[in-house]
């Protein structure tokens, strides 16, 4: 974990092994509802594989799956589930390529 990291657990947070974060991630697992800004939505717990690398200052929303052996680029908004052995960037965060298998000490 890094520096001004927010972690916002209220729907759940499943870690993976080997999860690096960034400084200034955001894992938000619930939103806030539109209609009463005092309570917040449920959704199913965000999910985050082994052997995944969140790069600086992105953010990570609500009930968002992401797979093993992924890297998710610096100020990445991530939207939608993002597969298994991918890199991924941007705003909406998208894949761009494959990614070969973690080469890495498998922790467990």
């Amino acid at each position: 974990m890094n520096a001004f990291c927010y972690i916002q657990a209220r729907n759940g947070i499943i870690l993976g092994n080997n999860v690096r974060i960034g400084p200034g991630v955001g894992l938000i697992s619930a939103g806030h509802d539109l209609d009463d800004y005092d309570q917040h939505t449920e959704t199913k717990p965000i999910r985050i594989g082994n052997n995944v690398w969140i790069g600086m200052n992105s953010v990570v929303l609500p009930g968002i799956s992401i797979g093993n052996n992924v890297a998710i680029g610096a100020g990445s908004i991530v939207t939608s589930d993002i597969p298994s052995n991918s890199v991924a960037v941007g705003n909406p965060c998208k894949v761009i390529k494959k990614k070969a298998a973690y080469k890495g000490h498998e922790y467990l």
